[in-house]
C-alpha cells in the first residue's frame, strides 16, 4: 500500500492546507501574510526577549514587515495597537518608521498614537537611536513634537515630567517649542531650569516649589515620583495615597506598605474603595491580568485591600462578552508559557507570565460563560478539577500546572475522543507547537480540527497568541480566526467572530476599517 501522507487524493489535498512556514520551535506552521504578521507583532510585541525570540529579532521583523505593506496600513496599525491594544513600544516604533518613510501619514496619525508624555519620549528616543533609518528628528517630526508640547495641557506636561532617556527637559531642548502665553513661556523655562516668575507657573508646580522649600507644607498633587528625592514622612505618604490615581494605587501597594500608609484605617478604607470602583477601573483601561499581578505581588497589604483587588477582578470580568453556544477553552500550560508576557528586560521584567495571562483570560471567559469546558494542555490534555472559587483562584490553579512540551492539537483530539464538538473552541497559547509536528501534509491541529468540524459543521476555532510570533498551527479561514494580544479587545474580537457580527472580519480587517 502506498504512503497515504504522500499520495493524497486531489480532494483531500485541497481540503487540508499545507504549512508554508517553520515556527520558532522548528516545526511546520502556517505563516501569516505581511499585514497579518505586522498586526500580530504590533499587538503582542514587547521589544524584549521572549521564550523563542530576542528583542533584536522582533525589531528587525517589525521593520521588515512595514516595508512589505502600504504606509497607510502601518499608520492604522499604530492607531489600533495604541487605542485598542493599549501597547506602547511598537506603536511608537511604527510612528518612527512613518516619520522616515511617509511624514504626511505620520502627521495624520500622530496625536492618536502619541497621546501622553511616555509615548512622546518613546517616539523621540526611537528616532534618535537610528534603529529606523535616521538618527535625528528631522524637520517634520520636530514640528510634530513641538506642536504636542505647545498644545498639551499643564496637567499633561506635569505628568510628562516623570521619566528619562530622554527626559522632558531633553525633548524641549531638542525642539524649542514656542509658547503661546506668558504662563506657558514660564512653564517651559521652569522645565529647562531657568529662573522664572513662579506666579506664572501652574498651581501644581507652585505647590511643588513650596514643598521643596518647606516639607511641612501641603503635599502637592503631582506624581509621587517627583517627590521621592525628598525625605518623605509617613504622613506625606498617606497624603500621596489619598490623592493617587487608580493606576498609581494598583502599582504601588507595596510602596504604601513600606511607608506605613496602611497604619491609618482611613487610608485603608479609601484605597480599598478606590481599587474596587467600577468607573475608575474602566477609566484606567485595566487589564484583568494587571489586577492579578497586583494581588499576587502585594505583600502584607490589609485584608480589605486584598479583597478590593479580588472584587476589582470580578468587576473587570463584566466587560468580557457572553458567547452564544457551547464553548471550550484550551489553555497552554507548557514550558514556553513560563515566558514573561512582556518579555525579559534587565531591571524591568514583569512577574506575570504567559501562563498567568492565559489562565486569567480563561477564568474570565468561564465567569461569563459558566458552562464552558476548560482543557489545560502541554504535550497532552491534563486532568483539571475546577474547584477553585473566584476568577483569581481559578487563574492561579491553571498557572500552577506549568511544564512540559507543546502540542496544540491535543485539546482538539481530546474533544473528539470525548464525543464533544463545541460551537466555539478557543486556544490560548504561544502557538509554537512542536510535539505534534508532521513531516508531510497539513498540521496536526488542522487535521484534528477537520475531524471535529465533521461532528459540528457550524463550529469555529479561535487561536489567541500571547507572544509576538507570526505563524500559527491553524490556517485562517471562515471558521478559523488567529488573533493576538491580551487586552479586552481580544474578548470582543472572539465574541464578534463567534456570533458572526463581525461579518467575518479578522484582525487585519478591523485595522483596515480605521479612518485616517
Amino acid at each position: 500500500m502506498v504512503n497515504q501522507a504522500l499520495f493524497q487524493s486531489a480532494r483531500s489535498a485541497q481540503a487540508q492546507p499545507q504549512p508554508n512556514a517553520i515556527n520558532q520551535a522548528g516545526a511546520p506552521a502556517y505563516g501569516f501574510d505581511a499585514k497579518h504578521a505586522l498586526a500580530q507583532l504590533a499587538i503582542t510585541g514587547c521589544m524584549n526577549q521572549t521564550y523563542y525570540a530576542s528583542a533584536e529579532t522582533q525589531l528587525a521583523e517589525i521593520v521588515a514587515r512595514c516595508l512589505e505593506v502600504p504606509s497607510e496600513f502601518v499608520a492604522k496599525t499604530a492607531i489600533y495597537a495604541r487605542q485598542f491594544g493599549h501597547m506602547k513600544d511598537v506603536p511608537a516604533l511604527l510612528m518612527a518608521y512613518l516619520a522616515n518613510f511617509d511624514g504626511a501619514l505620520c502627521e495624520k496619525a500622530f496625536e492618536r498614537v502619541i497621546d501622553n508624555g511616555k509615548m512622546l519620549r518613546n517616539f523621540v528616543q526611537i528616532l534618535r537611536s537610528g534603529a529606523v533609518a535616521r538618527k535625528s528628528l528631522g524637520s517634520r517630526p520636530k514640528r510634530m513634537v513641538q506642536r504636542w508640547l505647545e498644545t498639551a495641557s499643564d496637567q499633561r506636561l506635569i505628568a510628562a515630567m516623570v521619566g528619562n532617556q530622554p527626559s522632558l527637559l531633553d525633548v524641549i531642548k531638542m525642539v524649542h517649542p514656542k509658547a503661546s502665553s506668558a504662563e506657558r513661556a514660564a512653564f517651559f523655562g521652569y522645565l529647562i531650569g531657568r529662573e522664572v516668575d513662579q506666579q506664572l507657573l501652574p498651581a501644581e508646580i507652585q505647590a511643588l516649589e513650596r514643598f521643596k522649600a518647606d516639607p511641612s507644607a501641603a503635599v502637592p498633587n503631582v506624581s509621587f515620583q517627583l517627590l521621592t528625592a525628598f525625605e518623605l514622612s509617613p504622613a506625606h505618604w498617606r497624603q500621596i495615597a489619598k490623592t493617587a490615581s487608580w493606576q498609581t494605587t494598583r502599582m504601588n501597594l507595596n510602596t504604601f506598605v513600606r511607608h506605613e500608609v496602611f497604619v491609618d484605617s482611613d487610608c485603608v478604607k479609601l484605597v480599598a474603595e478606590r481599587l474596587a470602583d467600577a468607573s475608575l477601573i474602566a477609566k484606567a483601561r485595566a487589564f484583568p491580568y494587571q489586577l492579578l499581578a497586583a494581588h499576587r505581588n502585594a505583600e502584607q497589604i490589609p485584608v480589605a485591600v486584598r479583597k478590593a483587588l479580588e472584587a476589582a477582578v470580578e468587576v473587570s470580568v463584566h466587560n468580557v462578552p457572553k458567547i452564544v453556544g457551547s464553548v471550550a477553552i484550551a489553555v497552554d500550560v507548557s514550558g514556553s508559557m513560563s515566558s514573561p508576557v512582556t518579555g525579559h528586560r534587565a531591571g524591568a521584567t514583569s512577574q506575570m507570565r504567559c501562563v498567568d495571562v492565559a489562565g486569567m483570560m480563561a477564568a474570565s471567559i468561564v465567569a461569563r460563560n459558566p458552562g464552558a469546558m476548560v482543557l489545560p494542555f502541554n504535550d497532552r490534555v491534563c486532568s483539571f478539577d475546577w474547584r477553585a472559587k473566584g476568577v483569581m483562584a481559578q487563574a492561579g490553579a491553571l498557572a500552577s500546572m506549568l511544564g512540559g512540551g507543546t502540542n496544540v492539537s491535543a485539546p482538539l483530539i481530546a474533544l473528539k475522543e470525548r464525543g464533544v464538538a463545541p460551537d466555539l473552541v478557543i486556544i490560548l497559547s504561544d502557538n509554537q507547537s512542536w510535539m505534534d509536528a508532521k513531516a508531510y501534509g497539513a498540521s496536526a491541529t488542522m487535521t484534528a480540527w477537520s475531524a471535529l468540524k465533521a461532528r459540528n459543521p457550524k463550529a469555529k476555532l479561535v487561536c489567541v497568541d500571547l507572544q509576538p510570533y507570526t505563524n500559527s498551527q491553524a490556517k485562517e479561514g471562515g471558521d478559523v480566526l488567529n488573533i493576538g494580544g491580551f487586552s479586552d479587545e481580544v474578548f470582543s474580537l472572539i465574541a464578534d467572530f463567534a456570533t458572526g457580527e463581525s461579518g467575518g472580519k479578522n484582525l487585519v480587517a478591523k485595522i483596515e476599517a480605521i479612518m485616517l
